[in-house]
């Protein structure tokens, strides 16, 4: 609720556009007030509905509390990870990434929609990941390419 872009609106409109949607999986969505409300959030739709892998949005706001609290979070996240053994992809975008409102929701948008594309090739595709590593693809601005002589 606190974040400013409906993410999970995103998220839910990119997964609609991925072959099998509502036949081979669903999607289950879940609100929480805030970030910090994400790790429970995430474990109970993995024990208590069955998800097979979860996207866990969330802005943190641009005040140093704020980041201490996403950092905290994050943690969270990640032993709920460790606690279920299931993926649990976090989605974050910092208030402070960009000045601009309009540039914000792009990056917003965009993050949103590939860390979601990113779950079901997780589940789906692992094979589509592989054919994208190393190459500096980035979710929410340009991607920063791939190294020289990679």
């Amino acid at each position: 609720m606190f974040a400013r872009y409906n993410m999970g609106a995103a998220a839910r409109a990119e997964l609609s556009e991925c072959p099998g949607f509502n036949d081979s999986f669903v999607v289950t969505s879940l609100t929480v007030p805030g970030f910090k409300d994400l790790a429970v959030a995430a474990k109970n739709l993995i024990e208590r509905r069955g998800a097979a892998i979860v996207v866990a949005l969330g802005m943190p706001g641009r005040a140093a509390i704020d980041k201490q609290c996403a950092h905290e979070a994050s943690l969270g996240i990640m032993q709920a990870q460790l606690m279920t053994s299931t993926a649990i992809l976090e989605v974050f975008v910092h208030e402070d990434e960009a000045d601009d409102p309009a540039e914000l929701a792009a990056v917003m948008e965009n993050r949103s929609r590939a860390h979601a594309r990113n779950a079901y090739w997780m589940i789906f595709a692992p094979d589509e990941l592989a054919r994208r590593a190393g190459q500096g693809i980035r979710q929410g601005f340009a991607d920063a390419g791939p190294l020289p002589g990679t």
